[in-house]
């Protein structure tokens, strides 16, 4: 049994959009160095908790606590200072820049004279990229434009975690990725939780949940349905939960709840 608390923890999560309940009374958690998958339907409530977390929306009621101590998140300045990054499906990269300029964007290193420090930001971003074991990226001066998809993504990780980040989220990694670059994208994530950051990973598909999870939320119309074990929990069991909103052999939270215990 795990008695280190978790990173992050929510607790009775509502947020509601006029008549439209997104979200009921959800509790959330992920621990240091774990990936926790979230999983659901469309319009499950995925997305609108992640942006609760990540300050773009404020929850109607509930608690957030990070690091054990309770946090209020009213924009996604006070989640960056926490130490939460997200990664959105759409990476928020520039085309038109560099690597190194991508990484540093909005947050460039200047001598006393204002000009830009390039060695030194070309130099932290080889080192932060080697520190994730991203090998596929010949240079750090290379347009994002000229990079695949798989490469994109490693830049928007490895943009993420650069800033002493301590959780970082990632809004479906995989998606419209081929078979080779969907692999070095799971290498990411595995190695993110190896290096003691907290994952949270956003997927429709079960084959990469299954590949990087330690464990798995089930979210469907809005509440939290069930908390699985990969490592005892069988593809067919999360579907279950995730179409019909009924647990089998869940391991519920708080993190106390023995593994495989039925709610």
């Amino acid at each position: 049994m795990n008695e280190t608390p978790p990173l992050l923890q929510l607790r009775d999560i509502t947020k509601s959009f006029g008549s439209v309940q997104a979200l009921s009374e959800v509790d959330f958690e992920v621990r240091t160095g774990e990936v926790m998958a979230l999983v659901g339907d469309n319009g499950a409530g995925k997305s609108t908790l992640v942006k609760c977390v990540a300050g773009t929306h404020s929850a109607d009621s509930g608690e957030i606590l990070f690091e054990g101590k309770e946090v209020h998140i009213h924009g996604p300045k006070d989640a960056a200072n926490l130490g939460i990054e997200v990664v959105y499906q759409d990476l928020a990269l520039c085309d038109n820049l560099d690597v190194v300029q991508n990484m540093y964007l909005g947050r460039e290193e200047h001598d006393r004279l204002q000009r830009l420090k390039e060695p030194i930001m070309e130099q932290k971003t080889a080192e932060t990229l080697k520190s994730l074991a991203v090998t596929t990226i010949n240079s750090v001066r290379q347009p994002v434009a000229t990079l695949s998809g798989g490469q994109r993504q490693s830049v928007a990780v490895a943009k993420a975690v650069q800033w002493n980040s301590k959780l970082v989220i990632l809004d479906e990694p995989t998606a419209a990725l081929g078979v080779a670059q969907t692999e070095q994208v799971l290498e990411l994530v595995r190695h993110l939780a190896e290096q003691g950051l907290a994952v949270v990973i956003i997927s429709h598909n079960l084959h990469d949940v299954f590949e990087t999870a330690t464990r798995i939320t089930v979210l469907r119309l809005g509440r939290n349905v069930g908390v699985y074990e990969r490592a005892t929990t069988t593809h067919e069991q999360v579907v279950h939960a995730i179409t019909t909103g009924v647990p089998t052999k869940v391991s519920g939270i708080p993190a106390t709840a023995a593994p495989g215990a039925a709610l």
